[in-house]
Protein backbone atom coordinates (compact mmCIF):
# COMPACT_ATOMS: atom_id res chain seq x y z
CA UNK A 1 0.00 0.00 0.00
CA UNK A 2 0.93 3.37 -1.13
CA UNK A 3 1.68 5.74 2.40
CA UNK A 4 -1.79 6.86 3.35
CA UNK A 5 -0.31 10.34 4.02
CA UNK A 6 -0.22 10.51 0.46
CA UNK A 7 -3.60 10.44 -0.02
CA UNK A 8 -5.29 14.21 -0.61
CA UNK A 9 -7.16 15.88 1.95
CA UNK A 10 -10.29 15.53 2.44
CA UNK A 11 -11.28 19.20 0.06
CA UNK A 12 -8.45 17.73 -2.60
CA UNK A 13 -10.05 15.08 -2.48
CA UNK A 14 -13.85 15.96 -3.24
CA UNK A 15 -11.97 18.57 -6.06
CA UNK A 16 -10.61 15.11 -7.34
CA UNK A 17 -13.85 13.24 -7.56
CA UNK A 18 -15.77 16.33 -8.90
CA UNK A 19 -12.97 16.59 -12.04
CA UNK A 20 -13.10 12.56 -12.38
CA UNK A 21 -17.09 12.47 -12.59
CA UNK A 22 -16.69 15.78 -15.01
CA UNK A 23 -14.27 13.99 -17.21
CA UNK A 24 -15.49 10.92 -17.24
CA UNK A 25 -18.75 11.74 -18.29
CA UNK A 26 -17.44 14.90 -21.05
CA UNK A 27 -15.44 12.17 -22.35
CA UNK A 28 -18.21 9.37 -22.87
CA UNK A 29 -20.50 12.37 -24.20
CA UNK A 30 -17.58 12.72 -26.81
CA UNK A 31 -17.20 9.26 -28.17
CA UNK A 32 -21.15 8.23 -28.33
CA UNK A 33 -21.68 9.81 -31.55
CA UNK A 34 -19.50 7.78 -33.21
CA UNK A 35 -19.40 4.59 -31.17
CA UNK A 36 -21.39 2.20 -34.09
CA UNK A 37 -19.50 3.92 -36.49
CA UNK A 38 -16.18 3.35 -35.39
CA UNK A 39 -17.23 -0.62 -34.43
CA UNK A 40 -18.42 -1.52 -37.63
CA UNK A 41 -15.86 0.62 -39.72
CA UNK A 42 -13.05 0.55 -37.92
CA UNK A 43 -10.51 3.33 -37.22
CA UNK A 44 -9.11 3.90 -40.72
CA UNK A 45 -12.95 5.02 -41.77
CA UNK A 46 -13.75 6.87 -38.28
CA UNK A 47 -10.31 9.31 -38.86
CA UNK A 48 -11.54 9.99 -42.62
CA UNK A 49 -15.13 10.92 -41.43
CA UNK A 50 -13.93 13.05 -38.56
CA UNK A 51 -11.77 14.95 -41.33
CA UNK A 52 -14.58 14.88 -43.63
CA UNK A 53 -16.79 17.04 -40.65
CA UNK A 54 -13.54 19.08 -40.12
CA UNK A 55 -13.10 17.67 -36.81
CA UNK A 56 -9.68 17.16 -36.37
CA UNK A 57 -7.31 17.27 -34.64
CA UNK A 58 -10.49 16.34 -32.03
CA UNK A 59 -10.59 19.05 -29.52
CA UNK A 60 -14.49 19.27 -29.40
CA UNK A 61 -17.65 17.77 -29.31
CA UNK A 62 -18.78 16.15 -32.65
CA UNK A 63 -20.69 18.18 -34.96
CA UNK A 64 -23.83 16.28 -36.34
CA UNK A 65 -23.31 15.99 -40.43
CA UNK A 66 -26.36 14.54 -41.07
CA UNK A 67 -25.35 15.05 -45.08
CA UNK A 68 -22.73 12.34 -44.99
CA UNK A 69 -23.90 9.23 -45.24
CA UNK A 70 -22.03 7.77 -42.47
CA UNK A 71 -23.18 10.64 -40.23
CA UNK A 72 -22.77 10.09 -36.52
CA UNK A 73 -25.45 9.10 -33.66
CA UNK A 74 -26.99 10.57 -30.83
CA UNK A 75 -27.45 14.10 -32.06
CA UNK A 76 -28.26 15.18 -28.73
CA UNK A 77 -24.33 14.37 -27.82
CA UNK A 78 -23.14 16.70 -30.37
CA UNK A 79 -22.05 19.80 -30.57
CA UNK A 80 -24.36 22.68 -30.29
CA UNK A 81 -26.94 20.18 -29.84
CA UNK A 82 -26.64 18.86 -25.98
CA UNK A 83 -28.14 20.24 -22.97
CA UNK A 84 -28.24 17.16 -20.71
CA UNK A 85 -25.47 14.25 -20.90
CA UNK A 86 -27.87 11.63 -22.14
CA UNK A 87 -28.12 7.94 -21.22
CA UNK A 88 -25.19 5.54 -21.87
CA UNK A 89 -24.06 2.44 -20.49
CA UNK A 90 -20.65 3.31 -19.48
CA UNK A 91 -22.14 6.22 -16.84
CA UNK A 92 -24.79 3.68 -15.69
CA UNK A 93 -22.12 1.15 -14.38
CA UNK A 94 -20.56 4.36 -12.76
CA UNK A 95 -23.85 5.07 -10.85
CA UNK A 96 -24.57 0.93 -10.20
CA UNK A 97 -20.63 1.26 -8.26
CA UNK A 98 -21.69 3.78 -6.68
CA UNK A 99 -25.30 2.11 -5.24
CA UNK A 100 -23.08 -0.50 -4.06
CA UNK A 101 -20.67 0.90 -1.96
CA UNK A 102 -24.13 3.08 -0.69
CA UNK A 103 -25.79 0.09 -0.34
CA UNK A 104 -23.42 -2.85 1.02
CA UNK A 105 -19.90 -0.83 2.12
CA UNK A 106 -16.05 -1.22 1.27
CA UNK A 107 -16.86 -4.91 2.09
CA UNK A 108 -19.85 -5.75 -0.74
CA UNK A 109 -19.65 -9.29 -2.30
CA UNK A 110 -20.17 -10.35 -6.10
CA UNK A 111 -23.61 -11.27 -4.88
CA UNK A 112 -24.20 -8.10 -3.49
CA UNK A 113 -23.12 -6.81 -7.30
CA UNK A 114 -25.72 -8.51 -8.64
CA UNK A 115 -28.43 -7.95 -6.39
CA UNK A 116 -28.20 -3.86 -7.47
CA UNK A 117 -28.01 -4.99 -11.28
CA UNK A 118 -31.48 -7.14 -10.76
CA UNK A 119 -32.67 -3.80 -8.42
CA UNK A 120 -31.33 -0.76 -11.47
CA UNK A 121 -30.22 -2.67 -14.87
CA UNK A 122 -33.11 -2.55 -16.92
CA UNK A 123 -32.60 -6.11 -18.89
CA UNK A 124 -32.39 -3.92 -22.36
CA UNK A 125 -29.42 -1.89 -20.56
CA UNK A 126 -27.15 -5.22 -20.81
CA UNK A 127 -24.73 -6.35 -23.30
CA UNK A 128 -22.57 -9.17 -24.23
CA UNK A 129 -20.68 -10.50 -21.04
CA UNK A 130 -23.43 -8.64 -18.73
CA UNK A 131 -26.36 -9.90 -20.84
CA UNK A 132 -24.94 -13.11 -20.38
CA UNK A 133 -24.37 -12.61 -16.41
CA UNK A 134 -27.52 -11.00 -15.82
CA UNK A 135 -29.69 -13.61 -17.66
CA UNK A 136 -27.96 -16.55 -15.32
CA UNK A 137 -28.91 -14.54 -12.09
CA UNK A 138 -32.38 -14.11 -13.61
CA UNK A 139 -32.42 -18.25 -13.49
CA UNK A 140 -31.51 -18.12 -10.41
CA UNK A 141 -35.12 -17.00 -9.40
CA UNK A 142 -33.95 -13.68 -9.26
CA UNK A 143 -31.36 -14.24 -6.59
CA UNK A 144 -33.96 -14.49 -3.71
CA UNK A 145 -32.51 -15.48 -0.54
CA UNK A 146 -32.01 -14.14 2.76
CA UNK A 147 -30.55 -10.43 2.99
CA UNK A 148 -26.54 -11.12 3.42
CA UNK A 149 -26.11 -14.75 2.33
CA UNK A 150 -25.09 -15.69 -1.28
CA UNK A 151 -26.99 -17.58 -3.67
CA UNK A 152 -27.34 -21.25 -3.91
CA UNK A 153 -26.33 -21.10 -7.27
CA UNK A 154 -22.09 -21.03 -8.03
CA UNK A 155 -21.79 -17.11 -9.33
CA UNK A 156 -18.63 -18.96 -11.33
CA UNK A 157 -21.36 -19.73 -13.93
CA UNK A 158 -21.81 -16.17 -14.43
CA UNK A 159 -18.75 -15.52 -15.83
CA UNK A 160 -18.16 -18.79 -17.84
CA UNK A 161 -19.66 -16.56 -21.02
CA UNK A 162 -18.31 -16.25 -24.82
CA UNK A 163 -17.74 -12.40 -23.49
CA UNK A 164 -15.36 -12.76 -20.57
CA UNK A 165 -12.86 -11.04 -21.87
CA UNK A 166 -14.25 -8.26 -23.31
CA UNK A 167 -14.74 -4.88 -21.98
CA UNK A 168 -17.65 -5.16 -20.08
CA UNK A 169 -16.28 -5.09 -16.60
CA UNK A 170 -13.35 -2.72 -17.71
CA UNK A 171 -15.68 0.38 -17.71
CA UNK A 172 -18.02 -0.55 -14.74
CA UNK A 173 -14.68 0.02 -11.89
CA UNK A 174 -13.36 3.57 -12.17
CA UNK A 175 -15.03 4.88 -8.91
CA UNK A 176 -13.49 1.79 -6.67
CA UNK A 177 -10.46 3.90 -7.62
CA UNK A 178 -11.49 7.21 -7.00
CA UNK A 179 -12.69 5.81 -3.31
CA UNK A 180 -9.28 4.36 -2.93
CA UNK A 181 -6.90 7.38 -3.23
CA UNK A 182 -3.62 5.87 -2.67
CA UNK A 183 -4.70 2.31 -1.73
CA UNK A 184 -4.40 0.60 -4.75
CA UNK A 185 -4.90 -2.72 -3.18
CA UNK A 186 -8.23 -2.18 -1.83
CA UNK A 187 -9.21 -0.53 -5.06
CA UNK A 188 -8.04 -3.86 -6.97
CA UNK A 189 -9.94 -6.05 -4.24
CA UNK A 190 -13.11 -3.69 -4.86
CA UNK A 191 -12.74 -3.90 -9.06
CA UNK A 192 -12.05 -8.04 -8.80
CA UNK A 193 -15.08 -8.60 -6.85
CA UNK A 194 -17.72 -6.59 -8.93
CA UNK A 195 -15.46 -8.16 -12.70
CA UNK A 196 -15.87 -11.32 -11.58
CA UNK A 197 -19.91 -11.56 -11.89
CA UNK A 198 -19.57 -11.25 -15.71
CA UNK A 199 -15.93 -11.80 -16.42
CA UNK A 200 -12.42 -14.02 -16.54
CA UNK A 201 -9.04 -13.35 -16.95
CA UNK A 202 -8.02 -10.90 -19.16
CA UNK A 203 -11.60 -8.93 -18.79
CA UNK A 204 -11.16 -9.22 -15.05
CA UNK A 205 -7.30 -7.89 -14.92
CA UNK A 206 -8.63 -5.09 -17.20
CA UNK A 207 -10.88 -3.60 -14.82
CA UNK A 208 -8.52 -3.86 -12.14
CA UNK A 209 -6.27 -2.17 -14.15
CA UNK A 210 -8.25 0.18 -14.07
CA UNK A 211 -9.17 1.10 -10.69
CA UNK A 212 -5.69 0.31 -9.73
CA UNK A 213 -4.38 3.61 -11.87
CA UNK A 214 -7.16 5.64 -10.74
CA UNK A 215 -6.20 5.10 -7.02
CA UNK A 216 -2.46 5.98 -7.93
CA UNK A 217 -3.46 8.77 -10.01
CA UNK A 218 -5.81 10.34 -7.13
CA UNK A 219 -2.99 9.45 -4.06
CA UNK A 220 -0.60 11.72 -5.90
CA UNK A 221 0.97 9.42 -8.28
CA UNK A 222 2.39 11.17 -11.95
CA UNK A 223 -0.07 9.61 -15.11
CA UNK A 224 3.53 7.79 -16.61
CA UNK A 225 4.42 6.54 -13.14
CA UNK A 226 0.72 5.25 -12.16
CA UNK A 227 0.46 3.13 -15.44
CA UNK A 228 3.77 1.80 -15.29
CA UNK A 229 3.12 0.88 -11.83
CA UNK A 230 0.15 -0.71 -12.24
CA UNK A 231 1.50 -3.20 -14.83
CA UNK A 232 2.66 -5.04 -11.99
CA UNK A 233 -0.42 -5.39 -10.12
CA UNK A 234 -1.29 -7.73 -12.97
CA UNK A 235 0.14 -11.11 -13.94
CA UNK A 236 3.33 -10.44 -15.66
CA UNK A 237 2.42 -12.65 -18.94
CA UNK A 238 -1.20 -11.00 -19.29
CA UNK A 239 -2.19 -9.56 -22.38
CA UNK A 240 -3.73 -6.30 -20.42
CA UNK A 241 -0.08 -5.75 -18.32
CA UNK A 242 1.62 -5.90 -21.82
CA UNK A 243 -1.23 -3.40 -23.43
CA UNK A 244 -0.54 -0.94 -20.75
CA UNK A 245 3.50 -1.38 -21.71
CA UNK A 246 2.85 -0.79 -25.18
CA UNK A 247 0.35 1.85 -24.18
CA UNK A 248 2.68 3.99 -22.56
CA UNK A 249 5.86 2.95 -24.62
CA UNK A 250 4.06 4.79 -27.75
CA UNK A 251 2.93 8.34 -25.85
CA UNK A 252 5.32 10.45 -27.96
CA UNK A 253 3.60 8.74 -31.15
CA UNK A 254 1.39 10.74 -32.84
CA UNK A 255 -1.01 8.24 -33.58
CA UNK A 256 -2.16 4.59 -32.91
CA UNK A 257 -0.84 2.82 -35.78
CA UNK A 258 1.10 0.72 -33.85
CA UNK A 259 -1.45 0.05 -31.49
CA UNK A 260 -4.32 -0.98 -34.23
CA UNK A 261 -1.10 -3.12 -36.02
CA UNK A 262 -0.47 -4.92 -32.67
CA UNK A 263 -4.11 -5.60 -32.27
CA UNK A 264 -5.53 -6.11 -35.92
CA UNK A 265 -8.63 -8.38 -35.92
CA UNK A 266 -9.38 -8.14 -32.55
CA UNK A 267 -12.98 -7.33 -31.52
CA UNK A 268 -13.61 -3.83 -30.99
CA UNK A 269 -14.69 -4.38 -28.10
CA UNK A 270 -12.33 -6.28 -26.16
CA UNK A 271 -10.80 -5.77 -23.09
CA UNK A 272 -6.93 -6.06 -24.64
CA UNK A 273 -6.80 -3.31 -27.32
CA UNK A 274 -8.98 -1.14 -26.10
CA UNK A 275 -6.56 -0.71 -22.43
CA UNK A 276 -3.96 -0.13 -24.84
CA UNK A 277 -5.32 2.98 -26.32
CA UNK A 278 -6.26 4.52 -22.81
CA UNK A 279 -2.83 3.81 -21.53
CA UNK A 280 -1.80 5.76 -24.85
CA UNK A 281 -4.11 8.53 -24.48
CA UNK A 282 -4.23 8.92 -21.25
CA UNK A 283 0.06 9.42 -21.14
CA UNK A 284 0.37 11.47 -24.86
CA UNK A 285 -2.70 14.25 -23.04
CA UNK A 286 -1.20 13.88 -19.27
CA UNK A 287 -0.88 17.60 -19.05
CA UNK A 288 -3.98 18.39 -21.48
CA UNK A 289 -7.69 16.98 -20.94
CA UNK A 290 -8.81 17.75 -24.62
CA UNK A 291 -5.54 16.13 -26.14
CA UNK A 292 -6.08 12.88 -23.92
CA UNK A 293 -9.87 12.03 -24.49
CA UNK A 294 -9.63 13.56 -28.03
CA UNK A 295 -6.67 11.53 -29.00
CA UNK A 296 -8.43 8.58 -27.87
CA UNK A 297 -11.48 8.91 -29.26
CA UNK A 298 -10.48 9.42 -32.39
CA UNK A 299 -7.84 6.21 -32.30
CA UNK A 300 -11.16 4.40 -32.26
CA UNK A 301 -12.79 0.97 -30.80
CA UNK A 302 -14.60 1.48 -28.33
CA UNK A 303 -14.69 4.84 -28.29
CA UNK A 304 -17.15 6.11 -25.62
CA UNK A 305 -16.00 3.91 -23.19
CA UNK A 306 -12.42 5.24 -24.22
CA UNK A 307 -13.04 8.41 -23.37
CA UNK A 308 -14.73 7.93 -20.59
CA UNK A 309 -12.21 5.99 -18.71
CA UNK A 310 -9.51 8.55 -19.95
CA UNK A 311 -11.54 11.41 -18.68
CA UNK A 312 -12.46 9.91 -15.94
CA UNK A 313 -8.61 8.87 -14.91
CA UNK A 314 -7.33 12.39 -15.83
CA UNK A 315 -10.13 14.25 -13.71
CA UNK A 316 -7.96 12.16 -10.80
CA UNK A 317 -5.05 14.84 -11.21
CA UNK A 318 -7.27 17.30 -9.67
CA UNK A 319 -6.89 19.87 -12.53
CA UNK A 320 -10.34 21.30 -13.95
CA UNK A 321 -11.83 19.88 -16.86
CA UNK A 322 -12.12 22.86 -19.13
CA UNK A 323 -15.90 24.52 -19.11
CA UNK A 324 -16.19 24.00 -23.04
CA UNK A 325 -16.52 20.34 -21.99
CA UNK A 326 -18.87 20.99 -18.96
CA UNK A 327 -21.21 23.79 -19.73
CA UNK A 328 -22.95 22.15 -22.70
CA UNK A 329 -24.58 19.32 -20.30
CA UNK A 330 -24.92 22.06 -17.21
CA UNK A 331 -24.27 19.24 -14.92
CA UNK A 332 -27.10 17.49 -15.93
CA UNK A 333 -26.57 13.41 -15.67
CA UNK A 334 -29.21 11.32 -17.37
CA UNK A 335 -29.13 7.54 -16.98
CA UNK A 336 -31.11 4.38 -18.15
CA UNK A 337 -31.06 3.39 -14.06
CA UNK A 338 -34.59 2.21 -12.89
CA UNK A 339 -35.73 4.95 -10.97
CA UNK A 340 -33.35 7.32 -11.32
CA UNK A 341 -33.93 9.49 -14.95
CA UNK A 342 -31.63 11.89 -14.17
CA UNK A 343 -28.81 13.23 -11.70
CA UNK A 344 -27.36 16.45 -10.51
CA UNK A 345 -23.20 16.27 -11.40
CA UNK A 346 -22.70 17.77 -7.85
CA UNK A 347 -25.33 15.10 -5.96
CA UNK A 348 -23.03 12.71 -7.48
CA UNK A 349 -19.90 14.19 -6.54
CA UNK A 350 -21.21 14.71 -2.99
CA UNK A 351 -22.17 10.81 -2.34
CA UNK A 352 -19.31 9.37 -3.68
CA UNK A 353 -17.16 11.77 -1.14
CA UNK A 354 -19.26 10.58 1.19
CA UNK A 355 -18.76 6.68 0.36
CA UNK A 356 -14.61 7.10 0.16
CA UNK A 357 -14.87 8.86 3.72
Amino acid sequence: MINPMSAPSVTGHKQRIAQAWAGRVSGCMLGKPIEMMSMRKGPANLGNYLEAVKALPLRDYIPFAPEFDDHVEHPAACRDLISAAIPDDDINYTVISLLVLEEYGPNFTTADVGRIWLRYLPGAMVFTAEREAYAKLLASAGMRFPYGAEPAMDLDECSDNPYNDWIGAQIRTDLYGWVNPGDPEQAASMAERDASLSHRGEGVYGAVAIAVIGALIGGGMEIHEALETTAGFLPADSECAKALILGLSEMSSPNARRIHEAYEGMSPVHTVNNLALVAWGLARGAEDFSVAIGETVAAGWDTDCNGATVGGLWGLTGRKVPKQWTVPWAGRVQTSLSGIPEAQLSDLVDRTVATAL
